[in-house]
């Protein structure tokens, strides 16, 4: 059965172990532009021994942000800016590299978490959201703006350019958001999308800009560098149409065939009436369903913090790969501990071997690397 610090191949990239760093949003930029906190970040997750760091949600509009300080990638800029902390990553870990392309759509012009995470009005810095449908995220906020044929045509771009901007800075693959309420998720389900055009109604209406801004990204990218989808499972939300595991799966097979490298699954953010069962390992069993009938390599999600937890669910199937994000952020060397309660071994810098794990009684590793 595959072990978690069992290597895996995704299209040309071949990462060390199955243990990914999640992208986690930091809302520390300035104008779409990285700064020393995302160098700082970054480094901790980056030297901790993961297979592969993926960087926050990053924006490939300005109106595309979720909030003002979110990462973007839509000018030079931005890709200056983020050039910076790539360097400092690349010079300081071995690490593999990705990075997650997104547009908020309706959850766009909203405050960072510690400043209560709501709609910020134009007059008070925010800006008009657009989305698939004139429908707000809750009652009582302003509709957004319904995007028209030009406004897909100019964003479906955006995401191209975002994603050629990365392949310049050297990311070593590319992950669409599609989950979480956010723009492409939006599209996808009858909750937030109304349309009575081509991109609504049915399934295949729905699933229509999604996959159209997958094909163009795909086709703008190296044929060996990978291309993945986070996807939200099911929308938690019964008492009204919504987005199903059922049609995941049909989204799933259709990214397939459309050269998907990865699916990262996880669920719910596109309404406020969702009812999440919390728990951990809550999302698996949805990543163990795409698995199953999509077939391709899933990513498991979703309070996954100890390491035989994370073990059970790559040796039985489960998932391919598991991915970390509170669980990293609270310990940074997540893997180095994980592979010493599990008898592995995990690579790091090495100005760092003399620490690194090996065996279950956590002796550290190399004992002869010293001076004299």
């Amino acid at each position: 059965m595959p072990d978690l610090f069992d290597p895996i191949e995704l299209r040309g990239l071949k990462l060390p172990n199955r243990i990914i760093i999640s992208p986690m949003c930091q809302y520390s930029a300035v104008d779409g532009n990285a700064t020393s906190w995302h160098t700082a970040h970054l480094s901790s997750q980056a030297l901790g021994g993961a297979g592969l760091l993926c960087l926050e949600a990053t924006a490939v509009t300005a109106e595309g942000r979720i909030t003002p300080g979110c990462l973007g990638l839509w000018n030079e800029a931005n890709a200056a800016a983020l050039a910076e902390v790539v360097n400092v990553l690349r010079a300081s870990s071995p690490i593999k590299l990705a990075i997650q392309l997104a547009h908020a759509g309706r959850k766009a012009s909203s405050a960072a978490p510690w400043d209560g995470g709501q709609l910020i009005a134009p007059e008070n810095g925010g800006w008009l959201p657009r989305a698939p449908s004139a429908l707000p995220h809750k009652d009582g906020e302003p509709p957004p703006l319904a995007m028209s044929a030009d406004d897909l045509a100019r964003t479906a771009r955006a995401f191209v350019e975002a994603a050629r901007r990365a392949v310049r800075l050297g990311f070593d693959a590319i992950e669409l958001h599609a989950a979480h309420g956010y723009l492409l998720h939006q599209f996808l389900s009858p909750i937030s999308n109304h349309r009575a055009d081509e991109y609504g109604g049915s399934l295949e209406n729905r699933m229509r800009f999604p996959l159209e801004v997958f094909q163009a990204v795909r086709a703008a990218l190296p044929e060996r560098m990978p291309l993945g989808v986070r996807v939200s499972a099911t929308d938690w939300v019964d008492d009204e149409p919504s987005w199903t595991p059922e049609q995941t799966v049909a989204f799933g097979l259709r990214l397939k065939e459309l050269g998907a490298d990865w699916i990262d699954v996880s669920s719910g953010g596109v309404s406020p009436k969702q009812q999440i069962p919390v728990g951990p390992g809550y999302q698996v069993p949805l990543a163990e369903l795409l698995k199953r009938e999509v077939g391709l390599p899933t990513i498991a999600v979703g309070l996954i913090t100890a390491a035989q937890q994370a073990q059970q669910i790559v040796a039985e199937g489960k998932a391919d790969m598991v991915a970390l994000a509170r669980a990293a952020l609270y310990d940074p060397r997540w893997a180095w501990h994980a592979a010493a309660e599990l008898d592995r071994q995990v690579d790091g810098p090495p100005q760092y071997w003399r620490s690194l794990p090996s065996g279950k009684n956590r002796v550290f590793g190399d004992t002869s690397f010293g001076m004299r």
